[in-house]
Order: C-alpha cells, then sequence, then structure tokens
C-alpha cells in the first residue's frame, strides 16, 4: 500500500513539473500507459483548472472511461468548461448506463446541455431510462447489448458480433431475440466460439435463462447475479421484450452502496451517497439528529422505570451499581443475535416462516452463554464485592434471564421487522439496545423484590 502511494506521489510530481514546462507530449505519453481508474486517481489530486488541461489530453476513448469514473463534482466541472464538440464526443464514447448515472446527479443546466450535443436516438433513450424509478433496474442498466437471431448461424453471429460489439458494453454474454424483441435464450461468446459454423442460435442456445423486470429493487438484482454467479443480468418489461442488461461492474456498485446504506441505519443515521468530506454540516446534522431524538425519548421509558423502582433501590442500594452491567450486557447480546440475522436476512438465508426455528436456536444459544456469564459474574461478585449472598444471588439470575431473552428478542425482531415491510436494517444495534434497556430492568427488578422481600 505504501509503495503504491509512493509511485502515485512520484507520478504526480512528474506530471507537475511536465505541467510547468509545457511538455503536454510527455503527459499524454504517461497517461496512455496508465489505467483509467488510475488516471482519475492522479487528476482528482490536481487542482479543476490542471485537472481540465491533462483530461484535454486524453483520447476520447480514454477520456470517456476516465469521466465515468469520477465523481459528480469533477464530471460537472468539466462539462460546464468545455466546448459543445467536446462534450458530443465524450458522450457518444460513453456507455449508456454510465450517461444516466452521471446525468441523474447533474443540475437541470447541465442536463439540458449535454442532451443537446447527442443525437436523437440517444436522447430518447437516455430521456426512457431517466424515467424509471431511482434505484430499480431500469435505472442501472444499459441498452448496448448484443442481439441475435435464432436462425443464425455460429458463423454469422461471430461476424454480427466483429461489426457491432465495438459499441456495446459486454459481448461475454448475446442474447437470441425473437422477432418482437421477447427473450428466447442466451449464448455465451465462448460457446460461440467452440461451436460448429453451421449450428444455428437455435441450436446452442440456453433457454433456461434468469431474467429480472425493469421495475424490480436493484437489490434483488444484486441478489440473483451473487447466487447465479452471472456477468450480466437481462432486463424485461411489461411485455417481456428484452430493454436492457445489468453488467457485474455495476452490480458491485449496487451492492456497495446497499452496505454503506445498511451500516448507516445500523449507526441510526439517514442513508447518504455524498462522501463524507463533501457532506455539509447541516446535511449532517439533519441526517443524525432525527434518529437520536426517537432514541432519546425512547430511553425516557428507562428512566421511568427505575423511578418506579426508586423504593427498592432506596432499600438495597447496592443493586444501583450493577445496573450498568446488565444493561450493557443484554444490549451486546442482542446486538449480537440481530446483527446475525439482519445478514442471514440480506442474503436470502432466513425467511418469516424461519422465525420459530430462530426462537428456538437463539433461546438455546442465549442459555448456554448467559450461564457461563452469570456463574463468572457471581464468582466475581462474591471474590470482589462486599454484598449479602441474595444480592449476588439477584444479580446473576437477573444476567441469565436477561441475556438469553435479549438473544431471542434480537433475533425475531428482524425477521418481524422484514413481514411488516420495514428494513430490518433498522433492528440493529441503538434500537435493540434501547428496548433490552428497558426488560432488563424489569426483569432485574422484579427478581430483585423476589428474591429480597422488598417493596
Amino acid at each position: 500500500m505504501e509503495e503504491t502511494k509512493r509511485l502515485e506521489d512520484t507520478l504526480k510530481d512528474t506530471v507537475k513539473d511536465c505541467l510547468s514546462q509545457n511538455q503536454y507530449a510527455k503527459i499524454r505519453s504517461l497517461l496512455l500507459d496508465m489505467n483509467h481508474v488510475d488516471i482519475e486517481t492522479l487528476l482528482a489530486d490536481f487542482p479543476s483548472d490542471e485537472m481540465l488541461r491533462i483530461f484535454r489530453m486524453l483520447p476520447k476513448e480514454i477520456a470517456a472511461e476516465v469521466f465515468a469514473e469520477m465523481d459528480s463534482d469533477m464530471q460537472q466541472y468539466i462539462i460546464e468548461s468545455i466546448t459543445d464538440t467536446e462534450v458530443g464526443r465524450i458522450m457518444d464514447e460513453l456507455f449508456m448506463d454510465d450517461t444516466v448515472d452521471f446525468l441523474e446527479e447533474m443540475p437541470a443546466n447541465v442536463v439540458k446541455r449535454v442532451l443537446l450535443n447527442t443525437d436523437e436516438t440517444t436522447r430518447k433513450t437516455i430521456n426512457q431510462l431517466l424515467r424509471y424509478p431511482e434505484n430499480s433496474a431500469g435505472s442501472i442498466m444499459t441498452t448496448e447489448f448484443v442481439d441475435l437471431k435464432r436462425e443464425m448461424t455460429a458463423q454469422e453471429a461471430l461476424r454480427h458480433i466483429r461489426k457491432t460489439g465495438i459499441d456495446k458494453e459486454t459481448i461475454n454474454t448475446c442474447y437470441v431475440l425473437s422477432p418482437q424483441r421477447h427473450l428466447e435464450g442466451v449464448v455465451s461468446i465462448r460457446k460461440l466460439i467452440l461451436s460448429q459454423p453451421e449450428s444455428t442460435m437455435a441450436d446452442i442456445m440456453d433457454t433456461n435463462v434468469k431474467v429480472i423486470h425493469t421495475l424490480d429493487d436493484q437489490e434483488t438484482t444484486a441478489y440473483l447475479v451473487r447466487k447465479y454467479d452471472l456477468l450480466s443480468m437481462p432486463v424485461v418489461d411489461t411485455e417481456n421484450r428484452l430493454v436492457g442488461i445489468i453488467t457485474v461492474d455495476d452490480i458491485v456498485d449496487v451492492i456497495e452502496q446497499e452496505n454503506t446504506e445498511d451500516f448507516h441505519k445500523m449507526a441510526a443515521m439517514t442513508p447518504t451517497e455524498e462522501p463524507y468530506l463533501k457532506t455539509g454540516v447541516f446535511t449532517l446534522v439533519k441526517n443524525r439528529v432525527a434518529w437520536l431524538l426517537v432514541l432519546m425519548i425512547s430511553a425516557t421509558v428507562t428512566g421511568m422505570i427505575i423511578r418506579y423502582f426508586e423504593g427498592a433501590l432506596s432499600q438495597v442500594v447496592a443493586l444501583t451499581s450493577y445496573i450498568p452491567m446488565l444493561t450493557g450486557t443484554a444490549g451486546n447480546a442482542g446486538a449480537q443475535s440481530s446483527t446475525m440475522i439482519i445478514r442471514s436476512l440480506a442474503l436470502n438465508e432466513l425467511h418469516f416462516r424461519d422465525i420459530f426455528r430462530v426462537m428456538w436456536k437463539e433461546l438455546r444459544v442465549g442459555a448456554s452463554i448467559a450461564l457461563v456469564l452469570s456463574l463468572v459474574n457471581l464468582a466475581r461478585i462474591m471474590i470482589f464485592d462486599s454484598v449479602p449472598f441474595f444480592v449476588a444471588l439477584t444479580v446473576c439470575v437477573s444476567l441469565f434471564c436477561i441475556v438469553t431473552l435479549a438473544k431471542v428478542i434480537g433475533g425475531m425482531l428482524p425477521i418481524l421487522a422484514e413481514k411488516m415491510h420495514l428494513d430490518p436494517v433498522v433492528m440493529a444495534s441503538p434500537i435493540i439496545t434501547t428496548i433490552l434497556d428497558a426488560v432488563s430492568l424489569i426483569v432485574y427488578f422484579r427478581f430483585a423484590t423476589a428474591f429480597l422481600g422488598i417493596a
């Protein structure tokens, strides 16, 4: 990692020196030997005006690839700074899904300028894709795929791919369509090359095809691609006509986006796609304060329970010192279970019908863990704390019941949330901890009143 960073810094210094000496041919030569992702990383370290000068040195094919990797601020600056002719060249080279992703982040004036510098067919396709709901399969698909006819021979298909494949996002999988553009089967490029030249697509195509509809959620697409190890997923409309494909590079972006969203929700924050350093303070406050208010108000239940049992606490003051340990352990135990169940739900390993199996399993796991924790805690209290035996027993029996309950509740709530069409992630650590704080105190004080004979 350090070696890579050192090489990047050296290259950046070299490009800076060349810029100051107007050695543009040398810069262009350096850039042509680099991967387009590395070029984008390099450009991001330069001030906007210098970044634009370097970007203009790139051939149009590489420029389009680098442009697709840039963040929205860099893309907007470039579009607003270059000529209409240059805008048209970049749009001609961009794949359709990259174009739509870029335009979704742009203000209206930039979108208008881009559309004015594209041909009518491209403009029509862009407008169609922009109308799909956000985070749907239709919004992330590309319309640039290889389509074949069932009567084509392998030789004719390869000739067709050589002629049209340069403008397609991928040629690894080709799609056999009927005259009405219904998907009839798929053929891999490997199978085409290895088949006899006279074999027809009808003979060699795979008719067992997994498809997704334009309005399906992008997370469903990611799940299917992972489950069936696909490199691309065909997308059909309401009439089952093939309208596009989603490639695996877009699926990787979807997985990253969904994971980021889950991390934010698990930390009790409103999800955002903006990088941290580019997110305004007001936006961060807005994303965080709502959940914190909900949790703060929910936590007042804990205070009400303590006030209700303050008489018991005043009679045996030693009980107070164990409250943080009990509530903290309950929250941690519940968070462990909820995290495991949320992950299993995300991978489609669990469903609502499994809720009783989950409860029974978490009950056994919780009781086993609770027994170990209670015995260790009993020994610790008897050795280090000068409290009566029945106080120690109250704490340890409470701990056993609380941990067992926490495991069951932590495993059950995410499944119930999904059944209620809520995101199971909301039942992660902050929420589950708040719920279990209240449960822990009720259990603790009930045992205290029973074992110690206090009112």
